[in-house]
């Protein structure tokens, strides 16, 4: 039974090491430039947040962004370093094997030099062919000699290639090293960095910590925001339900109405008695949209079932096409960086937070676009917020804070149009507050459905 269990435990972990994808080199260095871009915008949203002397959550959240990218770049370079280790161990370990093997293959040349030295006579070489016993023999003696002079020179050209290679892999060698001195040089500095801004935020939530009344009266003005954007998404959702099931009890009566109709006409034209029972008793059934569906939808899945907000193939397309765009959405603003996480967040002490989706830091008046095709299903006010939410088959996207509303409710609208411009927040800074939400009214985070910036 141990042996088992212990062959199984080695299966898995042969398989996992098969099957893993570990980030190539490129991956990293791509990784990190995004890092250090998304590090340099929350630097320059920290710096307009400073400018005003009113105190905000946002410092200490986009603090803590800041950390966890500066963390998450570390860990990056980490990675960066552990592949360079394991190129130079696997460069060490070929230069060693080319070594043994130009060792064998000089070795070799050299005792076929020895035994031609030997054997250089014009009158051994005779001998050797006329003591053939037929003439075949003489053929097959002759062709060992050609084969033997190529092997000769087969061998000098496996050693110069030998060596070739031997020197690129030594190329390679020092150029590895060299860049993990790059690496481990920059990994230090960034280390630096950390300590730094944990210094920065250890000195905002201190500078916070006299006007703990003013933060905590953002908090409870953001939580009482959050719960009447939350009620006011429900009930839309609620509205668009109602609405696509009164459109689906028309259609049904339609068809019924329709049904009876062609009946009549063909009792008047004296069509009925050609028509079978079965068929002509029969009354079109109630469409089932949210009875599972086979067909390709999203990623790594072939059936879904269908919501009421998909009642039509077009409100479904609409849908599937948002699913299937899931981590590769365009973000609804061209500048900016995440100040307040989706999720809890932490504004110092004891003081915490939760947000239902990301509040983007940036310049006051920034254009701000639908992030995919769909419909306007409200614009404007909720809460004291102007807010415009777009439909989308089965999912809603949210955008609140605005100064500007350039849509109207019903409007039908694509990916990248222009639905307003960014206001700001309860602190008097520029900021965007974006949500994504499904049909049973639950807050999926929006950085999962955005693609890296």
């Amino acid at each position: 039974m141990k042996q088992k269990i212990s062959f199984l435990a080695f299966f898995i972990i042969i398989a996992t090491v098969a099957f893993a994808q570990p980030q190539g080199k490129e991956d990293l260095q791509k990784k990190e430039a995004d890092l250090k871009k998304e590090i340099l915008e929350l630097n320059a949203s920290l710096e307009r947040i400073q400018k005003n002397k009113k105190a905000s959550v946002a410092q200490v959240a986009a603090v803590q962004q800041k950390i966890a990218a500066r963390e998450a770049l570390i860990g990056n370079i980490n990675k960066q370093v552990k592949l360079l280790v394991e190129d130079i161990y696997k460069n060490e370990l070929e230069i060693y094997r080319l070594k043994k093997e130009l060792d064998t293959l000089k070795i070799k040349y050299a005792q076929s030099i020895v035994f031609a030295y030997k054997n250089r006579s014009n009158y051994q070489y005779l001998n050797f062919l006329f003591s053939a016993t037929n003439f075949n023999d003489a053929i097959k003696r002759v062709t060992y000699l050609k084969s033997y002079r190529t092997l000769r020179e087969t061998q000098v050209d496996n050693i110069v290639k030998t060596q070739s290679i031997l020197q690129n892999k030594i190329g390679e060698l020092s150029n590895s090293k060299k860049e993990q001195g790059v690496v481990l040089k920059a990994q230090q500095g960034h280390l630096q960095d950390l300590e730094q801004d944990k210094k920065q935020k250890a000195q905002v939530v201190k500078d916070l910590k006299g006007q703990e009344k003013e933060i905590s009266a953002q908090i409870r003005k953001k939580e009482l925001q959050r719960q009447q954007m939350k009620n006011a998404i429900a009930a839309i959702i609620k509205r668009e339900i109602a609405e696509a099931e009164r459109k689906a009890k028309l259609a049904r009566e339609k068809e019924i109405a329709d049904a009876k109709k062609l009946k009549e006409q063909q009792s008047k034209d004296g069509l009925i008695a050609k028509t079978t029972p079965s068929t002509a008793t029969t009354t079109p059934t109630k469409p089932k949209v949210s009875e599972p569906v086979t067909g390709m939808t999203t990623a790594g899945s072939t059936s879904r079932e269908y919501s009421k907000l998909e009642s039509t193939d077009e409100l479904k397309v609409i849908s599937i096409n948002f699913e299937k765009n899931r981590g590769n959405l365009p973000w609804p603003v061209g500048l900016g960086t995440v100040v307040i996480p989706f999720g809890p967040y932490d504004a110092g002490g004891k003081l915490k937070g939760y947000s239902d989706g990301i509040e983007i830091g940036l310049p006051m008046g920034t254009s701000v676009k639908s992030v995919a095709d769909g419909k306007i299903s409200y614009a404007g006010d909720v809460g004291g917020e102007m807010v415009v939410i777009v439909k989308h088959g089965k999912y809603f996207t949210t955008y609140s804070h605005l100064s500007e509303i350039l849509v109207t409710k019903d409007q039908e609208i694509k990916a990248g149009s222009l639905l307003g411009k960014s206001g700001s927040g309860d602190d008097g800074q520029g900021t965007l507050l974006f949500m994504v939400t499904n049909d049973k009214n639950v807050n999926l985070n929006p950085k999962s459905w955005l693609k890296a910036r």
